[in-house]
């Protein structure tokens, strides 16, 4: 065993060994994963996930999360938040993320009261702290504990410790939630929610595992990386054919290619404008 995961598991197996019982805030991304097996790997049965059924949550990712618990027998609750039902959420502001987890957070709670005792986690690693994360306020705020970035785990770090447990998401793309990709200002719907969840299921299935669908109203903006570009263009028009049929009317790509949290750069212009 290399001596830097080596050191890495010593020290997540000191930090959960100071909690008598955790309950982790699952989402099916590796991160979460990660911490939720971590917990049921040194607590054995006093560990447990908790899954919120939400429409900003892919179909795809839930069952992959319950297929993830059966796989090591780990009990999960399943929960269904409302932030759906939430103005400030659907106004869709760029603290949107801070509504969404603060709804999931006092669910949490409220599930806690069944474990007295345990800690609440969640899947917060030590690069998150380098982006705009305003879900990050939410979890200070309900005494969320992350023992990912607590023993200084980066996201490379995390996918090592998951390969190495030979965790089957150990290399999953990152999925963030679906509202991500309405820009701000734009209201979040269902219907929108759907949409995009539906048109990167059809970019899956062509082949694209790690794509990003934006929602511009009517116009799909894709984004998949750089060396998958040429690929994408020469399936385009079938590509739009299926958009056409989920209410898209047109769709682009974008020829920078895939970057993560792309929609925030309109934050860091007001800022620099500011």
């Amino acid at each position: 065993m290399p001596k830097m995961i080596a050191k890495k598991i010593d020290a997540l197996k000191e930090w959960f060994e100071n909690h008598p019982g955790t309950i982790t805030a699952f989402s099916g991304g590796i991160d979460s994963a990660l911490v939720l097996f971590l917990s049921h790997h040194f607590l054995d049965n006093r560990a447990l996930g908790c899954i919120s059924i939400s429409p900003s949550l892919k179909r795809k990712d839930y069952a992959e999360a319950i297929e993830f618990c059966e796989k090591y027998g780990i009990h999960l609750e399943i929960i269904e938040t409302r932030e759906i039902e939430d103005a400030n959420y659907l106004a869709n502001p760029s603290n949107r993320c801070y509504y969404c987890k603060s709804h999931l957070y006092t669910d949490l709670t409220q599930v806690k009261k069944m474990y007295p005792g345990y800690s609440l986690l969640n899947g917060t690693n030590l690069d998150d702290f380098q982006d705009y994360r305003p879900g990050l306020k939410a979890a200070t705020e309900h005494e969320i504990l992350s023992p990912l970035a607590d023993c200084h785990l980066t996201k490379e770090d995390v996918r090592a410790l998951a390969k190495h447990f030979g965790l089957p998401n150990w290399n999953k793309p990152a999925s963030p939630c679906l509202s991500s990709r309405v820009p701000y200002g734009e209201f979040i719907t269902p219907y929108k929610l759907k949409q995009i969840e539906d048109a990167e299921s059809i970019l899956n299935d062509l082949g694209f595992d790690e794509v990003r669908v934006r929602h511009y109203g009517s116009e799909a903006k894709i984004e998949v990386p750089p060396s998958e570009l040429d690929r994408l263009k020469s399936c385009q028009s079938e590509i739009l054919d299926a958009f056409k049929a989920i209410g898209f009317e047109t769709c682009r790509v974008d020829e920078e290619g895939l970057v993560s949290g792309k929609l925030n750069r309109v934050l860091e212009n007001t800022v620099r404008a500011s």
